[in-house]
């Protein structure tokens, strides 16, 4: 779809993957085509196995829509983590059960990474181009956050029609992009866990 000079992000590297965060408070705004589009070229510049390039792209923007989304998904995320034993919220009440709730946040655009479920690195190759996205979007001056409890929802024959994803297809991560309503702020990371490194002794 064109080459890198293509892409409209100066952000250096490192401040790019050192400053994005998980934004989950957005303003109203709607992303242009424009903006849309540059995040996508970015996703489609990931690392792919074989070149096989397995991945395609539905983006909600319509906000009747993405509060069906989220009504539908809140139940089924929350039956999925009950089968998984999972407590969402131990130090307060889980949102989840607020019919007000909104998984998405608000935001204003969603993007839908899918893949075709027959490709042999299908969750490498879309995980890899979300990441370009989180990252492109962080450059671009927006906030992004994976909304994974949206997964199984957006993978419903009834949402499937609805978003006209073909059934060689399914959604992998579901992304809002929009521009925040407040600053993040920082987040600590753990040190890299290295359970192993071999190297020739000198």
């Amino acid at each position: 779809m064109g080459d890198m000079s293509e892409l409209p992000f100066s952000m250096p590297l490192g401040k790019a993957l050192g400053g994005r965060r998980s934004v989950r408070n957005f303003k109203p705004d709607v992303l242009t085509r424009g903006q849309v589009r540059s995040l996508l070229l970015a996703a489609v510049h990931a690392p792919t196995a074989v070149h096989q390039e397995p991945w395609a792209f539905v983006v909600v923007q319509d906000k009747a829509q993405l509060r069906r989304i989220s009504d539908l998904a809140k139940p089924l995320h929350a039956l999925q983590m009950q089968r998984l034993h999972v407590e969402r919220h131990r130090h307060g009440p889980d949102p989840f059960a607020d019919p007000a709730f909104n998984i998405f946040y608000n935001a204003g655009t969603l993007i839908l990474v899918c893949g075709l479920a027959d490709a042999p690195f299908l969750a490498a190759d879309c995980w890899l181009a979300a990441e370009n996205i989180v990252l492109a979007a962080y450059a671009a001056g927006l906030g992004s956050c994976v909304i994974g409890s949206a997964a199984a929802a957006l993978n419903l024959e009834e949402m499937r029609r609805e978003l006209e994803i073909p059934a060689s297809l399914t959604v992998l991560a579901p992304i809002i992009v929009g521009v925040p309503a407040d600053d993040a702020g920082p987040t600590a990371r753990k040190e890299p866990r290295i359970l192993h490194w071999s190297h020739d002794l000198v």
